[in-house]
């Protein structure tokens, strides 16, 4: 039953446990003070009961008629609140009528209340001689009054404890209802994230630490919209660079790869004329044959500009070190107004060739941007073992290009270039972080290795 309370109900549960308890225990005290206090007051009024008569009956035998007053006397005690005075011969009988104490109050206390705080009566003999011969004054206590004013007060705080207690309660569920009300926007508002509706929203209430967790969920929720949003634009963006990148490839293949196939074509046939003539003209054949030589010259120069757009060459066959020095040494020949400092950490040791591929695009798309947009006239390059380790335990390597530039504008977004750079290092288990400060921009990416 318990867990298939919610929140809510189970704090409600232990307010009503405890308020219950709390007015259980109030009760229980002062059932449990009643019955010293009724002996207290018996003891009381039978010691003041005792001491009065013994004043009164000192001179008794001085009185004309000693029997007369001291029926007198037991009749007039008798009708004391607390006690009733029965006087008694030597024999132990009783000279005066017993004590009446009227019909049942049927809205006294109950018989076992009676019963548990004052089992049994208390009685004192008082002795008493008339010329001679033997009585006594029986001292019998009634606490009857005591304990229905015990047992009325018992009533009347059950009765405005229950009140307090039920009004504590409601206002409690009123208290808590409100503080935990944002609970179920949190839920509608999940369940709506779940659903791919990252607009959802939380509106910040309840108590403090419930609006921070709203805060934060709006936050997240603004992120991840962001972030589909970003990772759909790519998409986009990469369906479109696909098209267009075979668009310029089928452009370059039909513009300058299909002429000089045509061409080596055209002199491939001249030269068969040539070998089927019986005198071949010895200045034709070496004018085809350097013709094909330049046009076959053209087609490897086209073939590696094709290669280089397609895979980095030369990071297989001479390493990441290598094809970075060649990319630096490029971007210096066409940029030499720009220093560029590229080192490479000798310990960084053997990184694999995923993540060389991955660290050579991230250097090449930041110094891209570099050249495009940051007015940079220095950019410093640096790629070493990370102190950080990927979540599958492999050693990762930190790749920073920071330059002098401009920066980036507050309110403005990374491109296209690094958003997929950093969807690739994501997918690789790293991460790719960019700060722009008034110093210039730097692009900070960890990306794991095939080392362990």
């Amino acid at each position: 039953m318990w867990q298939n309370l919610s929140l809510r109900g189970r704090i409600n549960l232990l307010l009503a446990l405890l308020l219950a308890l709390g007015l259980a225990v109030n009760i229980g005290r002062q059932v449990a003070e009643a019955g010293p206090r009724v002996q207290a007051e018996d003891q009381s009024v039978i010691r003041l009961a005792r001491e009065f008569i013994e004043m009164i009956v000192a001179d008794l035998n001085e009185a004309p008629d000693p029997d007369a007053r001291l029926n007198q006397i037991a009749r007039d005690l008798s009708r004391l609140r607390h006690v009733s005075i029965t006087l008694r011969n030597a024999g132990g009988n009783p000279q005066t009528p017993p004590r009446l104490d009227g019909e049942a109050d049927t809205h006294g206390p109950p018989a076992w209340f009676v019963s548990l705080v004052h089992p049994e009566q208390t009685a004192v003999s008082v002795p008493v001689s008339i010329h001679g011969r033997p009585g006594s004054l029986l001292i019998t206590s009634h606490p009857d009054d005591e304990i229905a004013e015990i047992w009325d007060g018992i009533v009347t705080q059950l009765e405005v404890g229950s009140v307090i207690a039920l009004a504590l309660f409601f206002l409690m569920m009123n208290v808590v209802g409100r503080a935990l009300a944002p609970l179920q926007s949190l839920a509608e508002a999940m369940g709506r994230l779940e659903g791919g509706h990252y607009e959802a929203r939380v509106t910040p209430g309840g108590a403090p630490e419930l609006a921070v967790i709203c805060t934060k969920l709006n936050h997240l929720a603004a992120t991840l919209h962001e972030a589909v949003e970003d990772k759909r634009r790519l998409a986009e963006r990469a369906v479109s660079l696909q098209d267009i990148e075979r668009k310029e490839i089928a452009r370059e293949l039909h513009d300058e790869f299909g002429p000089y196939l045509f061409s080596l074509r055209a002199h491939a046939g001249a030269l068969a004329k040539q070998a089927d003539g019986r005198v071949p003209s010895a200045e034709a054949v070496r004018k085809h044959g350097s013709a094909m030589l330049e046009q076959i010259n053209a087609l490897q120069q086209f073939n590696r500009r094709v290669l280089e757009r397609l895979r980095p060459v030369g990071l297989a066959e001479f390493g990441l070190r290598q094809a970075l020095e060649s990319l630096s040494r490029l971007w210096r020949e066409s940029h030499p107004d720009v220093a560029i400092e590229t080192t490479i950490s000798p310990s960084l040791g053997v990184t694999g060739e995923t993540a060389d591929l991955t660290i050579y695009r991230i250097v090449q798309e930041a110094l891209t941007n570099v050249f495009r947009h940051a007015g940079a006239t220095s950019v410093n390059v640096v790629i070493e073992p990370a102190e950080q380790m990927a979540h599958d335990g492999r050693v990762c390597a930190r790749v920073r290009v920071s330059d002098n530039g401009r920066g980036m504008e507050p309110d403005q977004k990374l491109g296209f270039g690094l958003v997929g750079m950093r969807e690739r290092i994501l997918a690789l288990g790293g991460t790719l972080n960019v700060v722009s400060g008034a110093g210039g921009l730097t692009v900070e990416a960890l990306v794991p290795t095939a080392a362990a």
